[in-house]
């Protein structure tokens, strides 16, 4: 019996209490200790309809120019993860309900061990957008061995919508990707009649000059001969 107890002890101390989701692949295969075992990409395709295959992280570039792709979730659309951390594989989920602008309810597998055992599936459970833009970037999820949100912020490329892509959501796709978003084009906010009445230089007329520049003044006698005062004048001061 203390042999038994001695090894559920050292057993139990080895076994970390909540193991991190980052441990956990987006396509684990097989069964764990003879239980069934759910990966991340089946449970996805069958709760969301979305008909794409292979690991989780290769979703959101397989979707383009068969589904549509967005970065606002919708109920029925699929948010995937990029890989992050030891999560190589990244991990796709099924949203099932919009709560609010910040916080969305998702049915997933292959998140949380519950009793004990991974590959489980989790429905309506919480994921809380964390991105400052509010552009749902960035996640925390809800992680049972804790009873609340993690505290990883999750990466997310965005959502995929189980319908086909318009052709402007086509057009989108094609010009940001790999492409540096250009800049906007100069807007002048000189209005449009502030050249009016200004003529070119090359056909304005000179102006004739009237006055001559010179460095010392110059003493101009007048004619007294149509001047009787000034001859008067000039008469006195002799």
């Amino acid at each position: 019996m203390l042999i038994a107890l001695a090894s559920w002890s050292a057993e139990s101390r080895a076994r970390p209490a909540a193991p991190d989701p980052a441990s956990i692949t987006g396509d684990d295969r097989g069964e764990e200790a003879g239980l069934p075992y759910i990966q991340c990409v089946p449970y996805a395709r069958k709760v969301s309809g979305i008909q794409l295959y292979g690991d989780a992280h290769t979703w959101w570039p397989q979707a383009a120019g068969h589904y549509a792709r967005g970065t606002r979730p919708k109920a029925g659309a699929v948010m995937a993860f990029r890989p992050y951390g030891a999560m190589q594989l990244g991990h796709v989920a099924a949203v099932s309900r919009i709560v609010d602008s910040r916080t969305v309810l998702l049915r997933h597998a292959n998140w949380s061990p519950i009793d004990g055992r991974r590959g489980q599936p989790e429905d309506n459970v919480r994921a809380v957008d964390v991105s400052p833009a509010n552009d749902w970037s960035e996640v925390r999820v809800w992680y049972a061995p804790l009873g609340g949100l993690g505290t990883t912020h999750w990466p997310v490329s965005g959502f995929i919508y189980n319908r086909k892509p318009l052709a402007n959501e086509r057009l989108t796709v094609l010009a940001s990707a790999g492409t540096p978003a250009a800049k906007p084009a100069y807007t002048s906010r000189i209005g449009p009649d502030f050249l009016k009445g200004i003529v070119p230089e090359t056909t304005r007329t000179p102006a004739r000059r009237q006055y001559a520049l010179r460095e010392t003044p110059v003493t101009v006698t007048p004619s007294l001969k149509n001047d009787p005062i000034g001859r008067i004048i000039a008469s006195r001061l002799r």
